[in-house]
């Protein structure tokens, strides 16, 4: 069951903490699917299937999968900003003046401190536009026995900023994530400080490609990811941003 709490829109699953419980289990890189609106407080069924995970609601429908995966498909980051640089960006947060999901368990300004993860990231300053960063503090409502943000809540804190990568680039518009790609190297601890950063990669028809990077305040990368956001609207042209030349 995904609780309310675990919302993106108000009336479905936010996607990323639903693609990271799909994928907490895996060992590695893996890629979740979602097919379907996710909804919340009802009994969903988890099985395996020729070695993915389904998520099927009541009547059997999927809802998402996961697998392993090589990994091929995750970027390498463009090198991340200072803990104050990412601060300085995320008070840009494009969330703070204009509503787009205000309760979404991510991004959501109006949900506080140990109810929502509020991860703003906004543009960096200097960087190429739809760069975007923030600082995000793992809360000890969201972590395990040891005191580490869980992986599914890692998988979260990286969902909204690669749609506002894009955002940030192309302008206000609506879009789902449709396949998030990650990698967990190492969860972060409760009160610890961490640099969030997002970047658009191509777009392709109504897919945009977004990269996402969890980075501890000295430069550690933590955890990376491929996300595909299906945009609601017709077809865009084709677009592609050169890679990024810093590796982490």
């Amino acid at each position: 069951m995904i609780g309310q709490q675990f919302c993106g829109p108000p009336n479905s699953g936010n996607g990323g903490y639903v693609c990271g419980v799909l994928a907490k289990d895996i060992d590695g890189p893996a890629t979740s699917v979602l097919r379907a609106r996710v909804p919340l407080d009802v009994e969903l069924h988890l099985e395996t299937e020729n070695g993915a995970l389904l998520m099927t609601d009541a009547d059997g429908a999927l809802v998402g999968k996961s697998q392993a995966a090589s990994g091929a498909e995750l970027p390498t980051p463009p090198e991340p900003p200072s803990l104050e640089a990412a601060r300085a960006a995320g008070r840009g947060y494009v969330g703070l003046e204009q509503r787009f999901h205000p309760i979404c368990f991510t991004c959501g300004p109006e949900r506080h401190e140990g109810d929502g993860l509020r991860v703003f990231a906004g543009q960096i300053e200097g960087a190429p536009l739809g760069h975007l960063a923030g600082v995000w503090t793992p809360h000890a409502a969201f972590a395990d026995a040891a005191g580490l943000a869980t992986t599914e809540v890692v998988w979260a804190a990286l969902d909204c900023p690669g749609y506002f990568a894009w955002v940030a680039k192309e302008g206000r518009h609506g879009a789902l994530l449709g396949t998030m790609t990650g990698e967990v190297l190492r969860r972060p601890r409760v009160g610890e400080a961490c640099i969030v950063t997002a970047w658009p990669l191509a777009r392709e028809g109504r897919k945009e490609l977004a990269g996402v990077a969890l980075f501890s305040a000295t430069g550690e990368l933590m955890a990376r990811g491929h996300q595909v956001w299906i945009v609601m609207g017709p077809p865009a042209p084709a677009v592609a941003e050169a890679p990024a030349t810093a590796s982490a």
